[in-house]
């Protein structure tokens, strides 16, 4: 039985959020790549538009077999206090049919938990249980700091129970 987190990072911080949660739990990681230029002014204003209208976009890998897996983390930015256009295509795609789900928002300031249960709604409609779900907030924290916070969660949440 083995855990994986899937997740999209556009400027590290949930890279390291992800990272940090597979070296404690023992989990593979799968990155997602958005394959839509969103560097820039304009690109990041479009881009919050698009996570705002749940609009799809071109993603690498283009989907994963998620079979030899039990349990999926799902890892997002918040943008516009919605998910990620490249994690909302990944969901949709993926059979999660009797999976055990654990959702996680990366955020500057707020709004993380309204991302979290459009999550929640996303991949219960693509048949997983969400066992668990959690917010960091980032903004003005050190990469230590961020690491210090993803370890405590792991331990309030107690996510090394899911651990198989």
């Amino acid at each position: 039985m083995t855990t994986l987190i899937i997740y999209y990072s556009q400027g590290g911080t949930t890279d390291l959020v992800a990272r940090t949660l597979a070296k404690k739990l023992g989990a593979y990681l799968l990155r997602i790549q958005d394959l839509k230029n969103r560097e820039g002014f304009a690109n990041r204003l479009l881009s919050s538009i698009s996570a705002f209208r749940e609009s799809k976009t071109e993603i690498a890998p283009a989907s994963v077999d998620l079979t030899p897996y039990d349990t999926i983390y799902f890892g997002t930015p918040t943008w516009s206090g919605n998910p990620t256009p490249a994690i909302l295509t990944m969901i949709d795609r993926c059979n999660l049919t009797g999976k055990d789900v654990v959702l996680f928002a990366t955020m500057d300031s707020n709004r993380g938990d309204a991302n979290i249960k459009r999550l929640e709604e996303k991949v219960r409609m693509r048949g997983a249980r969400v066992i668990e779900s959690f917010t960091i907030a980032t903004k003005n924290k050190s990469p230590e700091k961020l690491i210090s916070d993803t370890e405590a969660i792991i331990e309030m949440k107690d996510l090394m129970m899911y651990r198989r």
